[in-house]
């Protein structure tokens, strides 16, 4: 019949010319890309070869990591609603040069990319020097701080602690060199679009979606939070609450899903930026809301590089640990590159293998020291030569500091 049907229409120009325009018009276009994920995570589960290493992946990257994220960014997000943008810390930034570094390098260790972004713009308004936006760009890590945080948080505190020395030291450094006014742009009367929060910028669909993403986790965050503390503490969950064999592992990874369904309807993937930088949120939103959305953002970053490696170690019967341990002296430059590209994503891809034991602690401080997270955006935006060369600036610490440790104490 198909054959038929194709013979016909190519001996009818004007039939293959209407079939040309329809398909045209119908073509399938998959709006939401992000839909990707949850489909593939549930053809693994549906699949009997890898639907155990899928679940155990799932259920780990649930109560392991999503739990422990949602909690720590609900903490930030509300302690975040006592501190008003109009403070005393940002009027300081005036007084002293050197004041300007060391509150930024502050500004950027707080997890997330809200400090690296208000000196930024204060670069470009004119009231702080070049050498704060080479500060606070050293000392941020983005959101992969949660993960490492929630994940490690002594190792998390101790990278934090690192990205504030070496954030002042650098910050001096260029003071010593550079101007205060150095690459700073003409003051334009409006913020490129690119960099404004929009916060109409939904469809009615996606808000409904991030809506449930708000719902879901504020139903979770307390019960599961309890769960995860429980399972931290090598409690058996399965028979606490007297749970069929591997019934938390499935509970998780249904979750897990579940999250990841929501968070792929709220917004299209459209180019690099819309794929590996945190969704846009609403200032009035409500601090779980926030949360909620970070949270399944970090996941789905988390969810890549659990299942790439556990997948890998699977079906090639790999050891990554034992693979990159080879690596050994390119692992610091590997962390540093990848720090180097914008956005969250890569980079809680790097804190990721730090945590499952494939990347070493001295390619996470490389990554840590030269990453600026989704703060590079904006930065790109408002002030483009003086981001590029501040990040250039931020790789040499990033060298020192990662090659520095490799040799000192994993050698």
């Amino acid at each position: 019949m198909r054959i038929v049907f194709i013979g016909h229409l190519a001996m009818n120009p004007t039939l293959t010319t209407k079939f040309s325009h329809f398909l045209s018009l119908h073509q399938f276009h998959l709006t939401y890309k992000r839909l990707f994920l949850p489909v593939l995570l549930i053809a693994f589960v549906a699949n009997e070869a890898t639907r155990e290493v899928t679940v155990n992946t799932l259920s780990d990257a649930f109560w392991a990591v999503s739990c422990y994220v949602a909690f720590t960014l609900a903490v930030y997000h509300y302690v975040s609603l006592f501190i008003s943008k109009e403070n005393k810390v940002v009027a300081l930034f005036n007084s002293s040069r050197s004041y300007q570094v060391v509150f930024s390098a502050l500004l950027g260790a707080l997890p997330g990319c809200g400090g690296a972004i208000i000196v930024t713009t204060q670069f470009v308004s004119g009231r702080v020097g070049f050498g704060a936006v080479v500060a606070v760009l050293t000392a941020t890590m983005g959101d992969a701080a949660f993960l490492l945080l929630a994940s490690k948080p002594d190792v998390g505190v101790l990278v934090m602690a690192v990205g504030v020395v070496v954030g002042c030291l650098s910050g001096w450094a260029v003071n010593a060199i550079h101007q205060d006014d150095f690459l700073r742009p003409q003051l334009k009367q409006a913020l490129p679009h690119s960099c404004c929060k929009n916060e109409n910028a939904h469809s009615a669909f996606e808000q409904k979606a991030i809506n449930l993403q708000g719902s879901f986790w504020k139903w979770l965050i307390v019960p599961a939070t309890i769960i995860a503390g429980l399972g931290s503490f090598q409690v058996d969950i399965n028979q606490l609450f007297h749970l069929p064999e591997m019934g938390i592992e499935w509970i998780g990874a249904a979750l897990i899903i579940v999250s990841m369904l929501l968070w792929s309807l709220t917004k299209e993937i459209k180019d690099y930026e819309s794929t590996v930088a945190e969704d846009t949120k609403s200032v009035s939103s409500h601090p779980l809301q926030k949360a909620a959305q970070d949270t399944n953002f970090v996941t789905a970053w988390v969810i890549v590089a659990f299942m790439a490696f556990e997948l890998t170690t699977f079906f090639g019967h790999i050891d990554l640990a034992a693979l990159f341990s080879g690596w050994g002296v390119y692992m610091p430059l590997m962390g540093l590159a990848v720090g180097l590209l914008p956005g969250c994503g890569p980079q809680i891809l790097v804190t990721s293998l730090y945590i499952s034991g494939a990347a070493p602690l001295s390619a996470q401080l490389a990554n840590a020291i030269s990453n600026d997270g989704d703060a590079l955006f904006p930065a790109i935006a408002l002030a483009p030569k003086a981001a590029l060369v501040a990040t250039f600036y931020s790789a040499i610490p990033a060298l020192i500091v990662g090659y520095g440790f490799y040799f000192l104490f994993e050698i």
